[in-house]
């Protein structure tokens, strides 16, 4: 080279430069970017990010093509800056030469690139990819090649090539996605996409209404005493029975109850039975997701939770189901709930002994156990293994339980009191 002039060197040194820092950049944006806008910008049509989902199909071919060309660009650098120090310098320009490059290198090809691209991946990998795309096909032999050789390399010591990670999130990794996104989402969008995550962590068990608070009719009773039931409905639906609940017959619409009274002269019991739809049993123990889908396809929006025995549980709705998503529609505390719960000046709440511990939890942000039991009621007899007699104080998790009221075998009242955790009072 030493026809080639030393200005001519050093140009071609920094063009070096130039490439090495766009290989380091295009390298760290490939990587950085983000899969899921890329995969959403792909479909929507945009030819740059599928140009790049495209090479991010094979990482390895990527990384090898990436270190080929910087590795080759950094090499020839080298050699170009130890003529140029040795033309400048003699002897001593070696080291100086190492030194420099070195110093330019670490900055301005890798460091800095690398900085702005792990900034702007986007930015980077885009434009990035209309070089390496054509670069990949054709230097594909060599990257074959160099894959070869590190896949029986990686054979030699024991790793297998195929043992790539799923890039699919599982739902713990979306529930953290969800909640650091509050300056893309709102907080109430949030609480609805967290809620449809936790669906298939609660059953139709948890938000049934359970069987001693389920309005129905007996047809056996009197006709006028049925109207008047009809008439004073506050529900959409209500459960048909003869005698006793056990013998469910059917369940009847009492919006088509109140047509037939209209268009008919004369509205009977056997026109009400006619007019009322087969029952819709939903197994216990059925989770919400599970059972939102089977509403949509069977076309219901009721059903009676039953037992491993076809005892009848409770009852459940679409409407249930749904404020688990979107959270109550009309207020924060359900009206049956705010029947239960009686809140103290001194921040305890006195509970009636069938109050829902889920609702509990959800209106006061308890954290009652809710794994053995429904009820406050269950809760305290899990833990005690007994019926307590009235006066008797227990302490479950953070709550002082004292018991108010115990009639029938079953604890009718409750004075619960959150206790404060040691080290939050000594603080105060």
């Amino acid at each position: 080279m030493e026809h080639i002039s030393t200005t001519t060197l050093i140009i071609t040194l920094i063009v070096m430069v130039v490439i090495s820092a766009y290989f380091s950049g295009s390298e760290t944006g490939m990587m950085m970017i983000n899969r899921y806008r890329l995969r959403h910008l792909a479909r929507q049509g945009n030819r740059s990010a599928r140009r790049v989902e495209k090479l991010l199909r094979t990482p390895d071919r990527l990384i090898s093509l990436v270190l080929i060309g910087n590795n080759l660009v950094n090499i020839l650098a080298s050699a170009l800056a130890t003529i140029v120090g040795i033309r400048l310098y003699g002897d001593a320009g070696v080291a100086i030469a190492t030194g420099v490059l070195t110093f330019v290198v670490l900055i301005f090809a890798e460091v800095l690139p690398k900085s702005i691209a792990a900034l702007y991946p986007e930015k980077i990998a885009y434009p990035s990819s209309f070089l390496l795309a054509p670069l990949q096909t054709l230097m594909t032999p060599i990257v074959w090649l160099l894959n070869i050789i590190t896949r029986l390399l990686m054979r030699l010591i024991g790793i297998k090539a195929g043992g790539a990670v799923s890039a699919a999130l599982s739902k713990d990794e979306l529930r953290t996605i969800v909640n650091e996104s509050r300056s893309q989402i709102s907080r109430r969008n949030q609480d609805m996409l967290l809620s449809v995550l936790d669906l298939e962590k609660v059953t139709v068990d948890d938000i049934m209404i359970p069987r001693n608070e389920i309005i129905g009719i007996d047809i056996n009773d009197d006709w006028k005493a049925i109207l008047r039931q009809l008439s004073h409905s506050p529900h959409g639906r209500i459960v048909l029975y003869r005698d006793s609940l056990d013998d469910a017959i059917s369940m009847l619409r009492v919006r088509e109850a109140w047509r037939l009274m209209a268009d008919k002269n004369e509205f009977t019991k056997e026109m009400m039975l006619r007019a009322a739809d087969e029952i819709y049993y939903v197994p216990e123990g059925t989770p919400l997701s599970i059972q939102l889908v089977k509403f949509q396809r069977n076309k219901k929006k009721v059903g009676l939770v039953v037992d491993e025995y076809g005892d009848i549980q409770g009852l459940v709705t679409v409407e249930d189901i749904l404020e688990e998503i979107v959270g109550d529609f009309t207020t924060s505390m359900s009206p049956t709930l705010a029947e239960e719960v009686t809140p103290l000046n001194d921040g305890s709440v006195i509970i009636d002994g069938t109050a829902n511990v889920r609702e509990i939890n959800k209106a006061f942000n308890w954290h009652l156990p809710e794994d053995e039991a429904r009820t406050i009621n269950g809760i305290i007899l899990e833990a005690l293994e007994e019926i307590p007699a009235p006066g008797r104080r227990v302490r479950i998790e953070q709550y002082d339980i004292d018991i108010l009221d115990v009639q029938e075998n079953m604890i009718k009242q409750v004075k619960v009191m959150p206790v404060k955790p040691i080290r939050e009072s000594v603080e105060e």
